[in-house]
């Protein structure tokens, strides 16, 4: 099953079974997050309790994706309660992507000691037996909901940033039970869109070249992920493609099982407060900054995986203005 949340032509939120080209919308239902919780609460799956409210005949989804209507496919109404995360180093090659991307004058800078030490470790144990408790991958804080845009929409960029660059991605979707029980809705397609300039610089700086802004979806995918998952990722400019790479994922592609990203997750207890939305980010081995590709304002990024249904669409937009130097005040 792969739902989407969308905007109706009077402007309200509905959510949609994607079924063929006409999407079919669930009865009485205004996001995903209150459907996950009423399931929760009615200790039901997902897809059960779709299926008890029934569904009617929809729009198109063509004309959805093409009047930028889809929404992301989880979020929550307050976005202080939407907390987006991600992990990295988690993906076989990745270690060597983030090396090549870290090399100056053919030099390779000291911290990335660092990062091939966690690599090793995640594939050391990375994977542990049931019940076992494996390696700490890498974690990074994004931002919340606010910093989410929809498929199709154009990624702000701050005039401080050194670069505009995708990331590849699939995200979990969760949502945390009235009793603080985490329960993941299911996967989508994502761009996590970072400043790997910024990262270059030192590897300390990673926290900075997270927080930008990022997208998921136009689906979520519900149930199990396969576990050998081959993608496409593209840039295009002027209606050309300017570069176009192979990225893989799935637990076949990775170093790290998802039960145990999950675990080192979830095991926050400030990340269990119940009602919030968690976007996790699972990484990638595949960037074009790797390649030596130059972003800028009007290029196109293109994700799909044929699982996961349309594409993830997004573009480079206007940058946005930050708070000037010396305007925080006293009281």
């Amino acid at each position: 099953m792969r739902l989407i949340q969308f905007e109706n032509t009077a402007g309200e939120r509905q959510v949609g079974l994607v079924e063929g080209a006409q999407v079919q919308v669930l009865r009485e239902t205004r996001s995903t997050r209150e459907l996950a919780l009423a399931a929760i609460r009615a200790r039901r799956s997902l897809q059960e309790e779709a299926a008890l409210r029934g569904s009617e005949p929809g729009p198109q989804y063509a004309d959805l994706l093409q009047q930028g209507r889809v929404l992301p496919p989880l979020d929550h109404d307050d976005p202080a309660h939407c907390l987006i995360s991600g992990t990295g180093l988690t993906h076989l090659g990745s270690a060597a992507t983030r090396d090549k991307m870290h090399q100056q004058d053919g030099a390779v800078e000291a911290g990335m000691t660092d990062t091939m030490r966690i690599f090793k470790w995640g594939l050391e144990g990375g994977k542990p037996a049931a019940g076992q408790v494996g390696a700490q991958p890498e974690w990074f804080y994004k931002g919340d909901g606010s910093i989410v845009v929809r498929p199709g929409a154009d990624f702000p960029v701050p005039p401080f940033a050194e670069d505009a660059g995708e990331e590849p991605e699939l995200t979990g979707l969760y949502v945390i039970g009235d009793d603080g029980q985490p329960y993941r809705l299911g996967y989508a397609l994502g761009n996590e869109f970072s400043d790997h300039v910024m990262e270059r610089r030192n590897y300390l700086y990673l926290a900075h070249s997270k927080l930008r802004y990022c997208s998921y979806g136009p689906e979520l995918r519900v149930g199990e992920l396969p576990r050998h998952l081959v993608g496409t990722s593209r840039i295009k400019r002027d209606g050309e493609t300017i570069w176009e790479k192979e990225f893989l994922s799935g637990e076949d592609n990775m170093c790290h099982s998802l039960a145990n990203l999950e675990f080192h997750h979830f095991k926050y207890a400030q990340f269990l407060r119940p009602g919030d939305v968690h976007v996790h980010y699972f990484g990638t081995a595949t960037l074009s900054f790797a390649d030596g590709v130059k972003t800028r304002p009007g290029d196109r990024f293109q994700i799909s995986l044929d699982e996961f249904g349309a594409p993830l669409v997004n573009g480079i937009g206007e940058s946005e203005q930050p708070l000037a130097i010396g305007q925080v005040r006293t009281l």
